[in-house]
C-alpha cells in the first residue's frame, strides 16, 4: 500500500512565522552592530529561552481562530468573517498577554472595535504599517477559498485596523505568496508572478469585502484608492527583482529594500531574505533577525514563506517543540495542511 506523504505547508508556514519572531523579539529596535556585539554572528543565532513570540504571532493566531470560525460557519461571507475576526482581534487587545509592544495602529484600531460602529469607522485609513501583513498568512493556507475569497478576506482582514491602500495591497501579495509557496511554485519565479499579480488588480476595488472604505481617505473613486497601494508595492517588487541576485548575503538587507516598518517593505524584505537562502530556512529566519529595522515582523514573513515552501520539516525539532502557542500552531496547521 502507497502512503502519500505531504509536506504540510500550513504547520511548515506556521511554525516559521513564530520561529522568525521569537528568534527577532530580542533584536528588534538594536540595529545590526550592537545584534552582532550581544548575540554573536548571525549565522549562528540561537533561539531564545523560553522561546517567546510578540504580537505578531498572537495577532497571526487571533486571525486564525477567527477564520476558522468563519469557515465552519459554512458559507464564508465577508460578514461572517469580519464578526469572527473582530471578537478575536478584541480578546486580544483585552487579553493580559498583549503585552509584547504591540503597534499603535492595532492598539487604536481594536480599541475602536469594541463599540457597535461600522468596523470602516474603526479602520485606520492613514495607516500602512507591517501589522496586517505579518498576520495575514492563514488566509494563503486555508484551503477551499477561490482566488476573489481569499483576495478579499486578505483585504478585509487588514482593513479592520490598517485601512490605508498600501496595507490592503501588501496583504493580499503576501497571502498570494504564501499561498503560492504552499502549492509548489518555484521561488526562482516567485516575484514575477506577485508582479503579475499586482498588475492585474491594480484597480480592482473588492467592494463586496472593503464596503465605502475608500470614501475615508478622500480619493476621487474606489480604483484611485486602491491603485495608489498597488503602485507601491509594485515599486518595492521592481526594486527586489532588480537586486535580489546581486546582494551580498552578508549585507543587512533593510539597506536594500527597506526596514521593515510599513508593509511594502517589510513583504519585500522578508522575501528577501526567503529568496536568498531557499534551501537553508533557519538561515533564513536568522538573517532576518539580524536587521536594523522591524526585525520581528521581516524574520515571522521570511519564516512564512520559507515554511511554506519547504513544510513542516524546514524546522528542527529542538526549536519548534519549545515554541510558545506551540499547541494551538499545531491545530491550525493540522487543520489546513493539504
Amino acid at each position: 500500500m502507497n502512503t502519500v506523504v505531504t509536506k504540510r505547508a500550513a504547520t511548515g508556514a506556521l511554525t516559521g512565522l513564530a520561529l522568525g519572531d521569537a528568534l527577532a523579539r530580542p533584536t528588534e529596535f538594536i540595529g545590526v552592530p550592537k545584534i552582532l556585539d550581544w548575540y554573536g554572528p548571525w549565522r549562528t543565532m540561537e533561539l531564545p529561552t523560553p522561546a517567546r513570540v510578540t504580537d505578531d504571532t498572537q495577532m497571526t493566531l487571533a486571525l486564525g481562530r477567527g477564520l476558522r470560525a468563519a469557515l465552519d460557519r459554512g458559507l464564508f461571507t465577508p460578514e461572517g468573517l469580519e464578526r469572527a475576526v473582530r471578537v478575536e482581534f478584541v480578546e486580544w487587545y483585552r487579553s493580559p498577554e498583549n503585552n509584547r509592544a504591540p503597534g499603535r495602529t492595532c492598539l487604536d484600531a481594536c480599541g475602536l472595535l469594541q463599540s457597535d460602529r461600522p468596523w470602516q469607522d474603526a479602520s485606520q485609513v492613514g495607516s500602512k504599517g507591517c501589522g496586517a501583513n505579518m498576520r495575514v498568512a492563514p488566509l494563503g493556507l486555508a484551503p477551499g477559498l477561490s482566488e476573489e475569497q481569499r483576495a478579499g478576506a486578505a483585504q478585509l482582514q487588514s482593513a479592520l485596523t490598517h485601512g490605508h491602500p498600501t496595507a490592503l495591497a501588501a496583504s493580499d501579495l503576501t497571502a498570494h505568496a504564501v499561498r503560492l509557496l504552499a502549492e509548489g511554485a518555484e521561488p526562482t519565479g516567485l516575484i514575477g508572478l506577485l508582479r503579475s499579480y499586482a498588475y492585474e488588480n491594480r484597480t480592482r476595488y473588492h467592494a463586496v469585502w472593503l464596503g465605502d472604505l475608500w470614501t475615508r481617505a478622500g480619493d476621487p473613486s474606489p480604483e484611485h484608492f486602491i491603485a495608489r497601494g498597488w503602485d507601491e508595492c509594485l515599486e518595492i517588487l521592481e526594486r527586489l527583482q532588480r537586486v535580489v541576485h546581486t546582494v551580498s548575503p552578508e549585507t543587512d538587507p533593510c539597506l536594500v529594500t527597506g526596514e521593515g516598518w510599513i508593509a511594502e517593505e517589510a513583504l519585500a524584505t522578508g522575501l528577501l531574505c526567503f529568496l536568498l537562502f531557499v534551501d537553508e530556512p533557519v538561515t533564513a529566519v536568522r538573517r532576518a533577525a539580524c536587521t536594523s529595522g522591524d526585525s520581528d515582523s521581516i524574520a515571522c514573513l521570511a519564516g512564512a514563506f520559507a515554511g511554506a515552501h519547504l513544510g513542516a520539516d524546514a524546522w528542527p525539532d529542538a526549536w519548534a517543540d519549545r515554541i510558545e502557542y506551540r499547541d494551538e500552531l499545531l491545530a491550525l496547521g493540522a487543520l489546513w495542511d493539504v
